[in-house]
Order: structure tokens, then C-alpha cells, then sequence
């Protein structure tokens, strides 16, 4: 199987958790050892919020701020490289053909973001569209897709299962902005919309719902 798995920088990097980045190193491993060919897409978190909030206060544009969380999730993508060894590509891709080449080899890939106008969800969907992946797995800091936020609505109900039509009606946002924290990013749910491709969404804390995800258990939200 083809798998694009995006981990949540609100799940690994807000704070920096080394423990849960080593789950995900070693499940990225045995998911290559199981035969599946493996994209990861790893997300700035509020280490890339902070960045874009001193790059406003410092009057940089939309676009510039972006930049400024793409080298963030760019960075925290190497520390996924590093760790991977010779299971990985050695480097970040920075662009989608990049990304393709080293899936070719055999590699597990590790992206970040890509440029400004999308977040990392948007460079999931866009590189499981690419390489005509059979799954996607987000890892997010809750437990699915909920019919309200969660955070904010106590009687916020979890759905088992989604059509892409639903997820327009289900977000607030419907475009992109600089730092954006929403389940799925509006740019991404346009992707989605268009290539099909199956998606769960499910608790990043613990790397297991990734794999159950994979083994086609039923965890968290399915779209399809």
C-alpha cells in the first residue's frame, strides 16, 4: 500500500515531544518493513505560529509568514530524516518531484511545507494525488472529526465516517491564511475533494492509531 501519513505539528512539536517523534520514526521503519511505500508530512505547530507572529509584528507580508512556517516544518522534518538513517531520503524534499524521486527509491519521504497559500495538510493532499496514494493518515490533537469543535462546544459529537462533500459545511474557515489551525485546512479539503483519496483522521498522541488506520481498523474519522 501507498501511504501518506501527515503528523500534526500540534501533536509533535507544540511543545517538542522527542518521545512521540521517535514512536513516528519507528512506525515510519516498520511500515517500510511491512512493504507499504511511505510519505510523511510533518506540521510547524505553535513553534511555526510563534514565527509567523513575529514575522507580522516585524510587518512581513501573507506570503513572507508563510515562509517563515515552511522552514519551520522543513526543520522539524530534517530531525525526522536524521533519525530515520538509511531508511530515509537523506534530505527534505522541497518539491513534489523531489518527494517522488525518493519514494522511487525505496525511501521512507519526509516533507514539509512546500510554499506559501497552503499549510501542510495541503502538501499531503497534493503528494498523495502525485504518487496516486491509497491512503491518507492524519494524526491531529484530537480524536476525529467532530460536528463542532471540540475544544470549544461541549456537546461537540465525533462522526465515525465522512463523504468529502461534508467537509466544506463542517469548517469555519474556507481559506487559507498564515498560521491557520483548523482539522483539515480548506486548500486540502479542495484537493481531497477532487482526487478521492481515502482518509482518516485520528489521535496523533499515540502513533498506534496510525497503524490501526493502515490495518484498516476502525479509528477515528474515515472520509471516502
Amino acid at each position: 500500500m501507498r501511504v501518506v501519513v501527515r503528523v500534526g505539528g500540534s501533536v509533535v512539536a507544540s511543545p517538542l515531544n522527542a518521545p512521540l517523534i521517535g514512536n513516528y520514526v519507528d512506525l515510519l521503519k516498520d511500515l517500510r518493513k511491512q512493504g507499504h511505500e511511505v510519505v510523511a508530512v510533518i506540521g510547524g505547530g505553535s513553534l511555526a505560529r510563534q514565527f509567523i507572529r513575529v514575522a507580522a509584528e516585524l510587518g512581513l507580508e501573507e506570503a513572507r509568514r508563510d515562509w517563515a512556517a515552511i522552514h519551520v516544518s522543513r526543520l522539524l522534518s530534517q530531525l525526522f530524516v536524521l533519525c530515520l538513517g538509511e531508511a530515509g531520503c537523506g534530505s527534505v524534499p522541497v518539491s513534489l518531484d523531489e518527494a517522488e524521486t525518493c519514494l522511487k527509491r525505496g525511501k521512507v519521504v519526509v516533507m514539509g511545507g512546500l510554499r506559501p497559500g497552503m499549510t501542510t495538510d495541503s502538501v499531503a493532499a497534493l503528494i498523495g494525488e502525485r504518487v496516486k496514494a491509497d491512503l491518507l493518515v492524519k494524526g491531529s490533537n484530537v480524536d476525529g472529526i467532530f460536528t463542532k469543535d471540540p475544544k470549544k462546544y461541549s456537546d461537540a459529537e465525533k462522526l465515525d465516517a465522512l463523504k468529502f462533500e461534508d467537509l466544506t459545511r463542517l469548517f469555519e474557515a474556507d481559506q487559507h491564511r498564515a498560521g491557520i489551525n483548523q482539522i483539515i485546512d480548506p486548500e486540502a479539503v479542495k484537493i481531497l475533494r477532487k482526487s478521492r483519496l481515502k482518509t482518516v483522521v485520528v489521535n496523533g498522541y499515540d502513533a498506534e492509531n496510525v497503524l490501526a488506520a493502515v490495518n484498516g481498523e476502525r479509528v477515528g474519522t474515515v472520509i471516502e
